[in-house]
């Protein structure tokens, strides 16, 4: 099991990732697994069951209705991949979803900070000024 599946150390101790690698403080917060779904309710399956299943369910966060292929978005979130996936699996089981995609998040984008000037020999062909 990685340090990504266990959340991390327990509070208090300093750890140090391996060589160069940043050392993992008290002070972080307890990383959690997050997942974005796509669904498709099956033929059958109205609307409101998906939203009343939703309700209940301790690791849904936030959930979007999508006009595209899918009928629907939903984030989820828990404390341990293992209970991540369960809550994947249990959606495709109880929910009345036909289709249930899941995207595993990974990280967030910073877009705070703006992207430095690139250079001529790191940029890709296409990007160099012409200038």
């Amino acid at each position: 099991m990685t340090r990504w599946e266990r959340g991390g150390p327990p509070p208090g101790t300093d750890t140090d990732s391996g060589p160069g690698g940043p050392a993992t403080t008290a002070n972080e917060p307890v990383r959690r697994h997050e997942a974005l779904v796509s669904v498709r309710l099956g033929p059958s399956a109205p609307g409101s069951h998906l939203v009343e299943y939703l309700r209940h369910e301790p690791c849904a966060v936030d959930a979007w209705w999508i006009a595209a292929d899918v009928d629907a978005v939903v984030r989820l979130s828990a404390e341990s991949i293992t209970v991540l996936h369960r809550a994947v699996a249990d959606l495709r089981r109880r929910a009345g979803v036909e289709v249930a995609e899941a995207n595993y998040i990974l990280r967030a984008l910073d877009l705070t900070t703006p992207a430095g000037p690139r250079t001529g020999k790191d940029a890709p062909t296409w990007a160099v000024s012409a200038a």
